[in-house]
Formats: structure tokens, C-alpha cells, sequence
């Protein structure tokens, strides 16, 4: 009977780390944990970008991989745009901002 109880606890020992594992990322791959404070940091940013009058956010898409914050769409002016990078700079959880925008 221990044989069993001990089988069992190697089995349960060797499927937890192989859920662990399952939860690592990798220089190209989000963790479960930067995934959810990514998603965070996304919506975040859009929030701020609704609030500012002054810019078209509907038509800014954003996007964050490990705090990098990709900007992307098409704004009337250079001025919107500096607008748009300047306030997502500004949010909590932001590391660096990649600006894609494009003045149509």
C-alpha cells in the first residue's frame, strides 16, 4: 500500500511541475501573468485615450507585449499623434511606446 501512496505522490508531483512549466513564457511568448497585466496595461491605456477630448481614439489600436506599447492607426495631425504617444506614456505599467501611428 505505501508503494501506491508513494506512486501517487510522484505522479502528483510530476503533473504539477509540468503545469508550471505550462505557465512560462519565453522571449516570444507571454506567461499567463504578463498576459493579464499586458490585457492591464491595454486597457488602461485605451481608457486614457478616450478620456482625451482633443484626440480620434477610435481610431487608435492599441496593443502591449511584456509593457511595450504599440500604437497604430491613422490620426489627422503630427500633433494628435505626439498627443497620443505623450498620454500613453503617461499610464501606469507602460515601459516603452512604439508609435505607428500615421498622419493621413
Amino acid at each position: 500500500m505505501t508503494k501506491v501512496k508513494s506512486l501517487t505522490a510522484v505522479c502528483g508531483a510530476i503533473l504539477a511541475a509540468v503545469m508550471l512549466v505550462g505557465c512560462v513564457g519565453s522571449a516570444t511568448e507571454e506567461s499567463t501573468g504578463n498576459y493579464i497585466d499586458d490585457s492591464a496595461v491595454t486597457a488602461r491605456v485605451k481608457s486614457a485615450l478616450l478620456t482625451e477630448k482633443s484626440l480620434k481614439s477610435s481610431a487608435i489600436s492599441v496593443e502591449t507585449f511584456k509593457g511595450r506599447v504599440q500604437l497604430s492607426g491613422f490620426l489627422s495631425s503630427t500633433a494628435e499623434v505626439n498627443k497620443a504617444v505623450s498620454v500613453t506614456k503617461a499610464v501606469k505599467g507602460v515601459k516603452t511606446v512604439a508609435n505607428d501611428l500615421i498622419v493621413k
